[in-house]
Parts: C-alpha cells; structure tokens; sequence
C-alpha cells in the first residue's frame, strides 16, 4: 500500500474510538479512507456516533498527515496498515487487530514461525539463563523471537536470538523512534538491522506504564506460541498469557525455584494447564514443528542468491500455488517457478504438489 493510502489509516488511527470495526465501516460507506478523511461531519454521522465524528473532526484539525508520514521517514521507519498484504498474518486473525504498526526493520513471511518469549524485568541469573538458552535455540531453528525489548527476560531472549543468527522483533509500548529502555539502544539497534521494531504507538509516544498492557497483545497475537520464564505473581507476562488464551495460541512455561517470588506467577499457570518445558526442543515438539539439529535447516539453504532469497520471503509455513507466490513477490510466473526449483533443490522450501510450495 503506497504512502498517499497510509496517511490516511494514520490520521483516522489517530482519532480516539476509530478501531479495525469503524475503520472498515467508513470505507465500505466513502470507498477510501482519503475521501472519508475528507467528509463532512454530517457525513461522517451516517457511519460514526457524534463521539467518534467529534474525534475525527478535532484530529483532522490537529495532525498535519504530511508531517506524521515525515516523522516515520526521518526515524527509517514504515507504516503498515490492515490491508497491506505484508501485513503480519498471524496478527491480523486476531480479533480487533491494530489497524496501523509503525515498523523499524522487516517484517518478512519467515516471521509467521515465531514464539514469544516473556517475563520479569528482575531476572535472576537463573532466569536470564534460560531466555538466553531457549532463545538462542529456537533461533538456531529458524524461528523468529518475539518479546517486548524491556529489561531482564525480554532483553535476554533478543539477544539470544541475535546471537544464534536469527530473527527476533520487539513490541514497543512507546514509539518506534524512543528507544526505551535507554540502556537497550545498541540493542535496538542491532533488532532493527536483523529483524523488526515495531508498535501501533503514534511516532513521539513516551513510554506510559498505561501502555504496556495493550501491547502485550501484539506480543501474543505475532506468536505461535508463548514461553513464561519467571513470572511473579503480578506479572505483565501474564497479561500477555491471557492475550494468547483468547487467541487459542500454546502457552508455555518454565519451572523455577518455588521458595521465592520470581515463579509464582508461572507455577500457577503450570497448574492451570500451561505446557511445562525446559528447552527449544521442547517448545518445537508441542508446536508440532519436530526437532532437526541445530542449524541443520540453515545450512541446507544457504547459500541463496538475491533473487532466491526476495521469493523465500513470501514462501509461507503452509502450502501456496505459485501463481500467489509470485503475485506477492511481484515478479512473473515462469520466473519464481525456476526460482522455487533451485530453492527446493537448495533445501529451502517443499514441493507439495499442483505447483503448492511451502517452506521446509
């Protein structure tokens, strides 16, 4: 979706009370959200109650669009939007999924085999040891990692990710251009080059402890399953937990020392039905992705030229025709056809029969 469509999920993003459910109300009612940004108030109130109508109104007067579309530029950042096609897959089967993240990096189909890994800012070396093993691992087996960048757990597991040479992508509760917490900088920096930073915070947006929560949902809603490394009690991890309970998502967690705080918040989701594990390996069998060895699945697709590499990009988990590979990929037919056989051949993806491809 081009910028001049953007803009315009940004400014109705903006406004107060305009979710996925009205956002899709006023295109079916004005075609496009351009010349729903410019209807009038009356004509707004044929879609909007007065509340929502005075939201957009006093928005409209206060975000100059040009210079909101400036400021994800000048932070080397993009907006996706609801109906863009890169859009995160599995975030957009959520209920009431946001209709506009700002994202720093990439975020490419291999994202759609990610697990979440989350708990308390007061690791315990026990703890950060764990989130550095699992997620260090499950990057090692070519999935990508998920967390909230804030301190302990969370920051253990991006870099662990980092480390085993794979993917991982922070959630902000701020925007995408503060960097919280400021001792994570190079780290944020390190996420954006070799995955993704993103929010559905508004550019400028300082970190809020009101904020946290909400984004808790990303966290779950981007993730196949989510791993608990030591949860108090009262634990924002458990808010992510009940996030990925309602999406039908796995929950996992990891047993601690059960004389202290740090585990009582996961121990009591173990006893509620939580799957308890120790390892990646763990986490990928209960996912049903199986096991391989570590690397194995890197090794068989490398090396990839640029053109393999750009279509491996939009191969999903699941089985695709090539006609929709290609269309996604923006090139011809014939052309990714030639490419998923050298991919095949290089390991990376499946031929599953009636020119359906799937990753490996």
């Amino acid at each position: 979706m081009g910028s001049e469509d953007a803009r315009f999920w940004v400014g109705f993003h903006r406004a107060q009370r305009i979710g996925p459910v009205r956002l899709r109300r006023l295109i079916e009612r004005f075609g496009t959200l351009e010349a729903a940004w410019k209807a009038t108030p009356g004509q707004l109130g044929s879609v909007l109650d007065a509340t929502s109508v005075d939201a957009v109104v006093s928005t409209r007067s206060t975000v100059e669009l040009d210079r909101e579309m400036e400021r994800v530029e000048e932070a080397g950042a993009h907006v996706l939007t609801l109906d863009d096609p890169a859009y995160p897959r599995l975030l957009k089967q959520v209920p009431g999924p946001p209709p506009v993240l700002y994202v720093r990096g990439s975020i490419t189909a291999a994202d759609e085999k990610a697990v979440a890994i989350v708990g308390t800012r007061r690791a315990t070396s026990y703890g950060l040891d764990v989130a550095a093993n699992i997620g260090r691992d499950l990057a090692t087996y070519g999935v990508t990692v998920v967390s909230g960048l804030a301190s302990g757990i969370d920051g253990a597991a991006h870099r662990a990710a980092l480390a085993g040479d794979g993917r991982t992508i922070g959630v902000l509760g701020c925007g995408v251009d503060v960097v919280y917490p400021s001792a994570h900088r190079k780290l944020y920096e390190e996420m954006a080059e070799r995955g993704a930073i993103i929010s559905d915070y508004a550019m400028g947006t300082t970190p809020n402890g009101v904020n946290f929560p909400p984004r808790n949902r990303i966290i779950a809603g981007l993730s196949l399953g989510i791993v608990v490394i030591e949860a108090p009690a009262k634990s924002g991890a458990l808010i992510t937990v009940d996030f990925a309970a309602d999406y039908g998502r796995e929950v996992f967690a990891v047993p601690g020392n059960v004389l202290g705080e740090h585990n009582r918040g996961s121990h009591r989701i173990l006893r509620d039905g939580a799957r308890l594990v120790t390892s990646a390996a763990d986490v990928l069998q209960d996912l049903g992705m199986g096991v391989v060895e570590p690397g194995q699945a890197k090794q068989q697709t490398l090396p990839l030229t640029d053109e393999e590499q750009h279509l491996l990009n939009y191969v999903r988990w699941e089985p695709q025709h090539i006609d929709e590979i290609a269309a996604s990929a923006s090139m011809p037919a014939h052309e990714a056809a030639a490419l998923c056989t050298m991919l095949e051949l290089k390991g990376a993806i499946k031929d599953k029969g009636a020119q359906q491809y799937a990753r490996a």
